[in-house]
């Protein structure tokens, strides 16, 4: 149910009553919110017609490790191959991580890239959010790159009146770990909405209108100065035009979005959220706690018609200390082993592993060599992706490390090849597609040389 709610009328007011704050927004869930012109857009795009595939972007802070992942060097020197073991998975000679058994019962259903190469280094989600590099995050064009998903938001808007760009991000203490990205030049109506509240003991209740009372949204006439007032404020990139035509279409989408009751899992059948399993709240240092459930959370989101919905997982940056690569990791991954099988399983299960495509990462990978604690440190020349549905083709691995996981050997693959292949499953053309930039000139998804993956879409 939304909720709705307004501030103390004693406040400065323009000559219609309404104080410059005064309009419709959605907020309570987290820093930012919705407003009035994205409901608008997302409305308008809604009647399209445009069919629904969709992308989940998992990502893990801080750099996971490629070799101890899905890239194991059994036959390496010890200060090489670490602690692990590679076990055998459901397609001949693809083999992963012996802590992922459930995956590898799986993987038919899933590839994975070993040759991640153009990794940036910085200890930063960007690249993940946009495929571009840090040299580009402030020397784009006037706005700022958009994330990928607010490409996406506006080529092809929302499918059933649910913003198409939403976050599961959790504020991290290191900020720049859990950020989705904005809108770039396409508009802050693009960028994407933010869902959870920083503290994840939290109970999301209700989506909430802030600063207009009940009796303000009954008042149509005061509606009406409100929204006149609105546009006259707005900026003007011309997201606004519409405005009066669209208000009872916005009302609607506000009243009766589907959007609460994707995020509320006490819905879900017991069984299928038992899958996931259990989430732990506390926050990973300066990383994002380990909510596995929000697998579950994406994947009702995207029935529920988002595009796309990027998440953060756990914490990743192991040095030393009490952060040992082989004890935590021990730690961490069968719980990822659990909770990405079961989202595999359940895409599969209700047949949308066609339409939605998952993609899990981290901004670079982890040194060969073992450092003096037995862990592994930063090292960006050597990365992986893992990749599966979106009617790609599956149980296979793209390109490869040296023998020593040092550096690509072959097949080296670009962040903008990955998202170049991810816009391909939801029906994008990357060599066709262009957004206008806030100059007019017609801007395309990745550069002119990135081809989508054609081992995967080919």
């Amino acid at each position: 149910m939304v909720e709705l709610f307004g501030k103390a009328d004693g406040g400065r007011a323009h000559c219609d009553g309404f104080s410059r704050r005064d309009f419709l927004k959605i907020g309570g869930l987290a820093a930012g919110g919705l407003s009035l012109g994205q409901l608008l857009e997302v409305e308008a795009a809604q009647r399209l017609g445009r069919s629904h595939k969709a992308v989940i972007n998992i990502y893990l802070p801080g750099g996971p490790s490629h070799l101890d992942f899905f890239d194991l060097k059994p036959d390496a020197p010890k200060e090489i191959r670490g602690d692990f073991r590679p076990i055998k998975t459901n397609v001949p000679g693809m083999e992963i991580c012996e802590m992922f058994p459930r995956l590898a019962k799986m993987a038919d259903q899933f590839s994975i890239i070993r040759s991640l190469a153009d990794s940036d280094g910085a200890h930063d989600c960007f690249q993940c959010m946009t495929g571009r590099r840090q040299s580009e995050k402030f020397n784009g064009p006037q706005g700022g790159w958009p994330s990928w998903g607010a490409w996406v938001s506006k080529l092809q808007g929302s499918a059933s009146g649910v913003p198409a760009n939403l976050s599961l991000m959790y504020p991290t203490g290191n900020r720049t770990w859990g950020e989705a990205g904005n809108g770039g030049f396409t508009g802050s109506a693009h960028s994407p909405m933010q869902l959870v509240p920083k503290d994840p003991t939290a109970r999301v209740k209700s989506l909430t209108l802030e600063d207009i009372s009940l009796d303000r949204l009954n008042d149509r006439e005061r509606l009406r100065g409100a929204i006149d007032q609105f546009r006259r404020n707005a900026d003007v990139t011309g997201q606004m035009e519409g405005l009066d035509e669209y208000n009872a279409q916005a009302l609607g989408i506000l009243s009766q979005s589907g959007l609460m009751n994707a995020l509320d899992i006490s819905k879900e059948d017991p069984r299928i959220a038992e899958r996931y399993g259990v989430n732990d709240p506390r926050y990973q240092r300066d990383g994002a706690p380990k909510m596995v459930r929000n697998f579950l959370v994406a994947r009702r989101l995207v029935e529920a018609g988002a595009r796309v919905v990027s998440l953060n997982y756990s914490r990743w940056d192991w040095h030393g200390g009490d952060g040992m690569n082989f004890p935590r990791s021990r730690q961490e991954m069968p719980l990822l082993d659990q909770g990405l099988s079961a989202l595999l399983t359940d895409l599969k299960e209700r047949g949308l592993n066609k339409d939605v495509a998952v993609v899990m990462w981290g901004e670079f990978g982890r040194t060969p060599r073992l450092n003096q604690n037995n862990s592994r440190d930063h090292w960006p020349r050597a990365n992986f992706a893992f990749l599966a549905g979106g009617g790609m083709n599956h149980g296979q691995i793209i390109g490869a490390t040296d023998k020593l996981g040092y550096e690509p050997a072959n097949r080296p693959v670009k962040f903008q090849e990955v998202f170049a292949t991810l816009y391909t499953c939801l029906g994008i053309n990357t060599a066709t597609a262009t957004v206008k930039d806030r100059q007019g000139r017609p801007q395309y998804l990745v550069d002119s040389d990135i081809k989508p993956l054609r081992e995967l879409v080919g």
